[in-house]
C-alpha cells in the first residue's frame, strides 16, 4: 500500500497535472467571444481577427509599434514625492504603488521615449493602463512636462498616447493640479511651432480628456476606443435619457467632429509618419518647376502692324465705326426735318416761262 501511495500515485498525478503548460495560451475576445491563440493574437497586434476589436496593449509594446524598426530610447522621469497625503482606503496608497510597480516593472503610469517615426524626430509619451488604470498623478504630470521640454530641445514633434481613467484620486487636489500643468507643457511645444499629435486609445476619460488629450493639432483614435469625460452610466442617470448607440466611441466622435481620423492599429505608424512629414517639413519635397521657362515673368507683347507706305487707310475700330454710323443716321434725320419745315412754292405758268428777259 505504501508503494502505491508513495510511488505510483505521484507518477500518475505528474502525468495528468502538467505544470509546465502555461495558462494564457488562449485569450477570449471581449467583443465577439472568439477564442484566439496567443501567437495569432500577437501577430495581429492584439486585434481580433474575427471582429476587428482592438484590445489594450502595454506601453512598451505601443512604443515598439510606433517607432521606426521598433528602436527608441527611454528617458528617466523626475523623481516625485510618494503618497503626499498618506491616503488610505481599503489599503494604503503606498502599498498600491508598490504592488503596481512590481507587476509592471515601471515606476508609474507613463513612459517617455524619443526616436524617429517615418524618418521624423518624435517624442512619445505613452500611458500604461495596467498601472493603476493609467491614472494621472504628480509623476505623470512631471513626465509630460519632461516630454515637452525634450521635444523643444530636440525640435521634435510631441505625440501623446493616453490610456487613462482620469486623475488619481489617491493624490487628491495634487492630481487635479496636473491638468493645468500638462496644458502648459503643450503650450511650450506649440509656441515653438512644433507639431503636437494625440493618439486616443481605449479608454481616454476623466481629467486626461479635460486637459492635454483634447489640445492636439490632430487627433487620431483607434477603432472602438471609449473617449469621454464622465461615464455613460453617470450621464444617463443625470439627464435621465437613453444615450444613442455607440455614444463616446471613436466612430461617434468622428461623426461629430471631435476626432480627426480613426485609424486601425496596423496603419498607425505609417499614418503618423505621413502627418509628421506634412507638419514638420515646411519646404516641398519635390523640385519647384517655374510656370514659364527661362524665368521670364511676362512674354513681350507683339508690335502692332505699321501702316503701308501706299497710304492704306487704317481699319476703323469697332467703337469708331459705331460712332460714324450713328453720325450718318443723325444727319439724314435732320435733312428730312428741314425739308418738311420749308414752305412749298407754286410752279410758274407755261406762258411766263416762255417769255424772255427782253420783254
Amino acid at each position: 500500500m505504501n508503494w502505491i501511495t508513495n510511488y505510483v500515485r505521484p507518477k500518475i498525478r505528474a502525468l495528468v497535472n502538467r505544470s509546465d503548460i502555461p495558462d494564457n495560451l488562449w485569450e477570449k475576445c471581449p467583443a465577439c467571444g472568439q477564442m484566439i491563440f496567443h501567437r495569432e493574437l500577437e501577430a495581429s497586434l492584439r486585434v481580433c481577427p474575427s471582429c476587428g476589436h482592438h484590445m489594450r496593449i502595454a506601453a512598451k509594446r505601443r512604443l515598439e509599434l510606433l517607432f521606426d524598426d521598433g528602436s527608441y530610447s527611454l528617458i528617466e522621469l523626475p523623481e516625485t514625492i510618494v503618497d503626499p497625503l498618506r491616503f488610505r482606503d481599503r489599503e494604503r496608497y503606498s502599498e498600491r504603488l508598490r504592488r503596481s510597480r512590481s507587476a509592471t516593472g515601471h515606476q508609474d503610469a507613463l513612459m517617455v521615449a524619443h526616436g524617429t517615426i517615418g524618418g521624423e524626430k518624435a517624442v512619445v509619451a505613452a500611458f500604461n493602463f495596467s498601472f493603476m488604470g493609467g491614472s494621472m498623478g504628480i509623476a505623470v504630470g512631471e513626465g509630460l512636462l519632461a516630454a515637452a521640454k525634450l521635444a523643444v530641445a530636440q525640435e521634435a514633434a510631441l505625440i501623446a498616447v493616453p490610456a487613462s481613467g482620469g486623475a488619481r484620486m489617491q493624490e487628491g487636489i495634487l492630481s487635479l493640479m496636473q491638468m493645468p500643468r500638462t496644458t502648459i507643457a503643450v503650450d511650450m511645444v506649440k509656441e515653438k511651432g512644433l507639431p503636437y499629435v494625440v493618439l486616443l486609445t481605449d479608454p481616454t476619460t476623466g481629467g486626461v480628456t479635460a486637459s492635454f488629450a483634447m489640445l492636439g493639432d490632430i487627433h487620431i483614435a483607434e477603432p472602438g476606443s471609449v473617449i469621454g469625460f464622465a461615464g455613460a452610466r453617470v450621464i444617463e442617470e443625470t439627464i435621465r435619457e437613453t444615450l444613442p448607440e455607440g455614444f463616446q466611441r471613436a466612430e461617434y466622435l468622428l461623426e461629430h467632429g471631435m476626432v480627426d481620423m480613426v485609424v486601425p492599429r496596423t496603419e498607425l505608424a505609417e499614418t503618423l509618419g505621413r502627418i509628421l512629414r506634412l507638419l514638420a517639413r515646411r519646404h516641398p519635397e519635390a523640385e519647384v518647376v517655374p510656370l514659364r521657362p527661362g524665368g521670364e515673368e511676362k512674354k513681350a507683347e507683339a508690335p502692332a502692324p505699321a501702316a503701308s507706305a501706299k497710304g492704306e487707310a487704317r481699319a476703323p475700330k469697332p467703337a469708331e465705326a459705331a460712332a460714324e454710323g450713328s453720325g450718318e443716321g443723325t444727319g439724314k434725320a435732320e435733312a428730312e426735318q428741314d425739308a418738311k419745315a420749308k414752305p412749298k412754292t407754286a410752279a410758274p405758268a407755261k406762258g411766263e416761262a416762255e417769255r424772255g428777259p427782253a420783254e
